[in-house]
């Protein structure tokens, strides 16, 4: 079977990555969500001969079906579940089997108001001022995490809200489950409720040594053939493990908030040979996947420390295909045009996140512009500073001028990479009309210039969609049947 030149080059650009797919049929209209550890190989291997042969009639269908594809990149495996089960929910996709129950995922929840809290499986946040941890990629790994906690921290589960001697009648659990029996008096109020704010703390990752608990655990279920339970304990450990990264970035930029930064910056115009040193800082990094939704971020730091009221962003307007230092050039170029045009302060120093073709892009822009600006790439294999006409720098570990740069490169890539997403999720959101018969390429901007967006789009009256420019009363009905919330 021949494929259209558009899923061939698609094809060709796909990372090796964790993420979800999204199959498209005619006119656009999303048929298939998937998953995969790896969006390279799983996507490729819908479109060989040897699949189109083999596999069971639905799937072949399904590839029958396939007009075209996107691809959202995520960080883990767990996240790429979570968002795979909440594009079938949205968009129901005809060939979807799974996530049609309408089940939310589960989460752990504990009322720290109480007297004794305890924790228990839920599936809404219901934001009652309680604690909830999660969501869970599974009821299994949900469970595995009541169970660790129970059974690790001695957290009761039994139903009174202040359990005494009464409630112990009948109750074994100090001594099957380790319960710390505050019932029975053998801990008081105030050491019970220690144990509870441990748990939660391990719960949102601040407690990292208690995961190598759980890996041990993990280990002797396989080496017992518990691969259920195995399975479970690992994604319960992929989600602690987020948790645990994203608070050491937390402290991470806290770190950088002490005297530390300062050190940094006065290291940094050390070795760059600058006059002084930078106090203003602006680093550049560019996002897309095979060219698609193509943008660029730029962070700013003052003294070494990220200020967010500086940072800008920029959807690539000028660049096809996959060329980065391209894309690095209109950003910069785009940035300092207008600063120049505005008379504004130019920073002391100019970071882009790559090699020498970013910094060379970058530079050639400076020059275009007869801006005389301090300039070096920070290339990621081994956090060195290149300079071009100059041997590169390299820090050492410990080094606070290397802190300062690598963080402020890991701030821009994770500003460039939130727009990129943002602008996916708005697309895929907006292809719920594309999914509608008789709405077509024009209507639909008519509708979203009308509303300034899919989401008013979607929360607006019947009365509303009746009078926007160009849209007859059927219309408006089969709008709001397809995509309003506004009754909800």
């Amino acid at each position: 079977m021949q494929w259209p030149e558009n899923i061939q080059k698609k094809l060709r650009e796909l990372p090796d990555a964790p993420g979800v797919y999204l199959m498209r049929g005619r006119e656009g209209a999303i048929i298939y969500v998937g998953k995969a550890a790896s969006l390279r190989k799983r996507v490729q291997s819908y479109f060989r001969e040897s699949t189109l042969r083999k596999a069971e009639p639905k799937i072949r269908g399904l590839i029958r079906s396939i007009k075209d594809f996107d691809v959202l990149v995520v960080k883990s495996e767990a996240e790429a579940l979570l968002t795979e089960g909440k594009l079938i929910k949205e968009y129901k996709p005809r060939y979807n089997t799974l996530f049609k129950d309408d089940k939310r995922f589960p989460l752990l929840r504990t009322d720290l108001n109480k007297p004794f809290p305890k924790f228990e499986l839920c599936r809404i946040d219901k934001k009652d001022g309680a604690s909830y941890f999660g969501p869970y990629t599974s009821g299994q790994a949900a469970r595995a995490a009541l169970e660790f906690v129970e059974r690790r921290f001695g957290i009761r589960r039994c139903r009174p809200t202040r359990p005494d001697e009464e409630t112990y009648k009948h109750c074994h659990d100090d001594i099957i489950r380790q319960c710390a029996a505050p019932c029975m008096g053998q801990v008081t109020a105030e050491e019970y409720r220690e144990r509870v704010d441990t748990a939660c703390a391990f719960l949102r990752g601040e407690r990292p040594e208690y995961i190598k608990e759980i890996r041990a655990q993990m280990e002797e279920a396989a080496a017992g053939h518990q691969f259920e339970e195995a399975a479970a304990l690992r994604d319960m450990m992929l989600l602690l493990h987020r948790a645990v990264k994203e608070r050491a970035l937390v402290r991470k930029t806290d770190k950088m908030k002490t005297s530390d930064a300062l050190a940094g910056i006065q290291e940094l115009g050390e070795k760059l040979g600058l006059s002084h040193s930078p106090r203003v800082i602006e680093c550049f990094d560019i996002s897309n996947i095979s060219g698609t939704y193509a943008v660029a971020s730029m962070v700013a730091a003052v003294d070494g420390v990220p200020v967010p009221q500086r940072y800008r962003r920029f959807r690539i307007k000028t660049v096809e295909g996959s060329d980065d230092p391209r894309m690095m050039a209109e950003a910069v170029k785009r940035r300092y045009s207008r600063l120049q045009k505005e008379q504004g302060a130019m920073p002391d120093l100019l970071i882009v996140d790559g090699g020498i073709t970013q910094l060379r892009a970058a530079r050639a822009v400076l020059n275009g512009l007869g801006i005389t600006l301090p300039s070096v790439g920070l290339a990621k294999q081994f956090e060195e500073l290149v300079r071009d006409e100059l041997p590169s720098l390299r820090f050492p570990k410990d080094s606070s001028a290397r802190a300062v740069v690598t963080g402020l490169r890991d701030e821009a890539h994770r500003f460039a990479i939130s727009y990129h997403r943002e602008l996916r999720r708005k697309r895929i959101r907006e292809s719920a009309l594309d999914e509608i018969p008789g709405i077509g390429k024009k209507t639909k901007e008519r509708l979203l210039n009308h509303f300034g967006s899919f989401a008013r789009l979607r929360k607006a009256s019947l009365d509303e969609l009746k009078s926007a420019p160009g849209i007859g009363p059927k219309t408006a009905q089969v709008i709001f049947d397809a995509v309003s919330c506004g009754s909800e």
